[in-house]
């Protein structure tokens, strides 16, 4: 009876010291493990053993990139602006055991760190230059903290200044020539309008003026060639009445009929003295009615 519970308590304690024993490390994460106070070894992902009351393990350290915001700091330009930065610092510990052991509060060091480079980076750049060269700081404090803790077993991989805060004097002066700038843009893109504008429509009558011209040409052209045209055939026909008379052989009757026609012609018009060719004063009844038609004038051409 007594050995049972000898053997039991033993079985007890070895089962406690082995259930003390096992150290499981979850992925991403890693253990420093401490015998009597020297560092033993670290451990990584999967199960481990440990002698209990000799070795002692730490809390588990992230593996993972750590995104670190850190508060506002003050930092004064070139010009003597004082201004309100905070950024954010993206890392990742590299070495587990420099990290136990490099530094005494590496977040609060790493801080510290940042505000301090941030002032010496910003302090030689102008408000301008610091507003407008936020990837030249950031390359620049990256590269800084990098070399610097990387004694500390901790990869800076990103740093960003994440919001610039001038003061509100500032802002109101910085909002008034922006305001002043968009409003000079916005008046040279409306006279760079109204120039387009006036250009098209120069051009524009000038294409219209000049499609006029090419009409007017173009319809006096064909008036031109319509008037010829109408002359030659008038020419023709006319000649060709020539021919058919004269291969007809006309009589006298005839030709004195068509003298008859433009003597007629010749009344019509607006002339005050007819003179009868010889060759029709034979007519009879003619002669005396047409050998001199002199019409009167009003009473107002010769007066008494």
């Amino acid at each position: 009876m007594v050995f049972g519970i000898v053997f039991g308590i033993i079985g007890a304690v070895i089962l406690v010291f082995i259930f003390v024993s096992i150290r499981i490390v979850r992925q991403a994460t890693a253990v420093i493990v401490e015998r009597l106070g020297k560092y033993r070894k670290t451990l990584e992902t999967g199960i481990h053993m440990v002698i209990p009351f000799f070795d002692r393990c730490s809390k588990p350290i992230s593996l993972k990139e750590i995104v670190a915001d850190f508060k506002p700091q003050p930092v004064i330009t070139k010009d003597n602006v004082t201004m309100q930065i905070d950024t954010v610092v993206y890392f990742q510990v590299t070495d587990p055991k420099l990290f136990a052991y490099g530094v005494d509060s590496p977040i609060r060091a790493i801080e510290n760190l940042t505000a301090t480079t941030l002032r010496n980076i910003v302090g030689e750049l102008e408000l301008d230059e610091t507003l407008t060269s936020r990837d030249t700081v950031n390359s620049k404090m990256r590269m800084i903290l990098d070399e610097a803790t990387d004694p500390w077993g901790i990869k800076i991989n990103r740093v960003e200044l994440k919001n610039i805060l001038p003061p509100r004097d500032i802002q109101d002066a910085m909002e008034k020539q922006m305001r002043a700038e968009r409003e000079r843009r916005e008046q040279i893109l409306k006279a760079e309008g109204e120039k387009k504008s006036n250009i098209l429509v120069a051009e524009g009558e000038k294409q219209a003026q000049i499609l006029r011209a090419e009409a007017d040409k173009a319809a006096k052209i064909l008036q031109a060639e319509a008037d010829k045209a109408a002359t030659i055939a008038r020419a023709e026909g006319e000649s060709k009445a020539i021919d058919l008379i004269n291969s007809a052989n006309p009589n006298a009757a005839y030709i004195t009929l068509q003298g008859f026609e433009a003597l007629k012609t010749l009344a019509d018009g607006k002339a005050t003295k007819i003179i009868v060719p010889s060759e029709i004063q034979d007519v009879a009844g003619l002669l005396t009615s047409m050998a001199e038609v002199v019409k009167d004038k009003p009473a107002k051409d010769n007066p008494a």
